[in-house]
This record gives C-alpha cells, structure tokens and sequence, in this order.
C-alpha cells in the first residue's frame, strides 16, 4: 500500500488534463500509467489465481495492457493519449476496487495459493515503481513543450552540493562475479549470475557535469563527425542535436534548463542530464576516454570513492542488452517482462533523481534504445589501464 500510495502522490499536483498528455510515440500518459499499473495485478494476479473475481470492466483488460501478447490484444501505444475515457476519477476507482480486492486476497489467500501468488505481487509492486518513474519522465517531456514552462513541483529545487574533485580509481581487473545474489528481489534480467574477466580498468570519480559537457559543446562537439558513431551522426543530423534535451542556448553558451521545477537557472556542477547513448559516447570519445561496460560497472558499485553511483542521473553503459549466459524467460505472461526486448537497446546502470527510494541495486540492469534522451541519463567515464 505505500508503493500504490505513492502513485497517487505523485499524481496529486496534476490536473485531469495534465493526466492525458502523450507527447510523443515512447511516452504514455498518467492517467495511463496510473491504469496500467493497476490492470498487471488484475490481469496477473487476480484474473486468474483469486477465485470468484470479477474484472472491473472487461474493455480495460484491452485498453490497458502494455506487451503481453498472451494476455490477449491491446490499444496501440502511439493512441495512448486519445483516451479522454475512461475518466480519471473512473481510473481512481479503478485502483481502489483493484486495491480492496488484492488485500482481500493476500488475507484470505491458503499457503497454496500464497506460493503461486507471492512472487508475482512483487513484481507488480516493483513494475508500478518503475511507472512512477516513467510518470515523471513522460510529464517532464510533455511540460517542456508547452510555451508556458508549467512546472511539476512549485518549490525550487535543493542547491547542487559541492562537487567532489575529479579523479580516476584504478581497479585491477580479474574475475568479477556479476548479477543479483541473495534473497531480495530481482527482475530475471539480472540473472543468472556470473562469472566474467575484466581487463585492468579506471573509473572516474564523479560523473560528468554541465560544465564539462558545455566545453564539449564549445568546441564545437555536435559539429564533428569524427566524434559520433555513424548512427550517432546521423540522427544529430537528422534532428539537429545541439545539446542535451531541455537545455537553452544562446550560441555555444548554456542559458537555462528546463526540469520538473519548470525553467531553471543552468547549474554548471550539477551532473549532466537528458543525452542519449550516442551523446554520451561522442562525449567519452571527446574526453579521450570511453563509457564503462556494465561489467565494470557494476564491479565497483559499491566503493566509497565512487561518487554518485545512484540517485543521480542513470549512466550510459557501452554494453548491449543482452540476456546473460543460461538466461531463460520465466514461464507464463511474465516471461514477457524482459526476455523478448534483449535486442537492439543498451543497458544503464545506476538510478536517478526520479527512482522510487527503495528501488535501485547495484545489479540492476535498465535499458532503452541508443537514441532515447528524455528519461534521466547522464554519464561516467571509463578509461583502460
């Protein structure tokens, strides 16, 4: 209940018509992540395990599902923001109807049913988590076309700490064991752990700020091919690129930025936001450096001397999403979670300022395509010893 609570605080300072903006194909709505949260633990859960439930409206199975191919057919997700109905306040119903009928069935559940369900409850409280992040980074995108500049949250933000000095931890390489271990909770993309050689590597100490990334841009970084991998290149020529997403220039020279706080005055510490793979890497490759794999990574999460690691910006790794060795999709519609995306998108690592407290973890692998550049992703560089 505090994860389903959470969703509707982060909702409480949007209007209905906040609640239905879709800005673009990747994005979806509130209302809609607000929704469909709540149809995984009907259609997961309670459809098929709780005995004598009634779904809420057959229509919302449709309407609502994301993915899943086997749960049956879905509306389009381009058409996601011409649902004007069902209404916000039906979608608040929704989720109390679904809240209600779920603790009923976690209290009357036998220990039968406990063992088939308890897992899949999980996931669903750990998959709304990752659409209260998605909430936030789909309405920031939304706001940042509208020529009023409205802001999310009314209060300005906290001042950027001082920055840490920059500087470079060696690590010597060897075998790492990589992936989830223990009995908390993973998503099956972080299994089956591991074991991979690294090659002596460095990582930097802090991530990159606005200010270095300003004197990429000065020097003229979104003007020379030699920095950008081909597909890169061509997507900054194809929409004319010249700085990070929500950035104000006036020339070379950074104005503003626009945040869930609304326009915001430029913070030359602060890391740097909203790139995308191929900004990152045309950065890295500037910096005479590179992006880390997600080996290396993840290998040194945990060392004190390594600042920013989490609740930062998500970092751009320089590795595939691919399934790791003896990977298997669990069985059933969940197998849909992850397995079946393991192509085409590159992983980061990390969380960001955006990720529920509780959710991040040093094997935690998120992933998008190279080109997507409105969720919170920054970069660390990586540099071989």
């Amino acid at each position: 209940m505090a994860v389903r609570a959470h969703s509707v605080a982060l909702a409480a300072p949007l209007s209905p018509e906040d609640m239905g903006l879709q800005s673009m194909p990747d994005a979806s709505p509130s209302k809609w992540h607000l929704a469909h949260s709540t149809w995984f633990f009907e259609a997961v859960v309670l459809h098929p395990h709780a005995p004598g439930y009634r779904v809420f409206d057959e229509r919302w199975l449709y309407l609502f599902n994301s993915y899943y191919e086997s749960l049956g057919p879905r509306h389009p997700r381009p058409q996601r923001g011409l649902l004007s109905r069902p209404s916000i306040d039906e979608v608040w119903r929704y989720r109390a109807t679904v809240d209600k009928a779920l603790l009923d069935f976690i209290d009357d559940a036998d220990a039968t049913i406990w063992d088939a369900t308890a897992a899949l409850i999980e996931l669903g409280l750990h998959h709304e988590q990752q659409h209260q992040e998605l909430l936030l980074t789909d309405l920031l995108h939304a706001f940042s076309l509208n020529p009023l500049q409205p802001a999310y949250c009314a209060a300005a933000p906290p001042p950027t700490r001082e920055k840490p000095a920059a500087s470079w931890l060696e690590f010597p390489g060897g075998d790492a064991t990589i992936g989830h271990f223990g009995s908390g909770f993973a998503f099956d993309n972080e299994t089956p752990r591991h074991c991979v050689r690294l090659q002596p590597y460095a990582l930097r100490t802090t991530l990159v700020s606005n200010r270095e990334y300003s004197d990429f841009i000065a020097d003229g970084g979104y003007r020379r091919p030699e920095l950008w991998l081909s597909d890169g290149w061509a997507a900054v020529q194809t929409h004319g690129w010249q700085a990070p997403l929500y950035w104000s220039l006036d020339g070379d020279q950074p104005l503003s930025c626009f945040s869930l706080y609304g326009a915001q005055a430029w913070q030359p510490d602060a890391p740097v936001c909203h790139l995308n793979f191929y900004e990152a890497a045309a950065y890295a490759e500037w910096a005479g450096a590179r992006l880390p794999t997600e080996f290396e990574w993840e290998a040194a999460a945990t060392h004190p001397d390594l600042h920013g690691m989490f609740g930062a910006v998500w970092q751009w790794t320089r590795s595939s999403y691919d399934p790791y060795p003896r990977f298997r999709p669990l069985a059933g519609a969940i197998g849909e979670y992850n397995g079946k995306f393991m192509v085409g998108q590159i992983v980061l690592r990390g969380s960001s300022v955006a990720t529920p407290a509780g959710h991040a973890r040093a094997s935690y692998r998120n992933f998008f395509p190279p080109a997507a550049r409105w969720q919170f992703s920054g970069l660390r560089l990586a540099r071989d010893c």
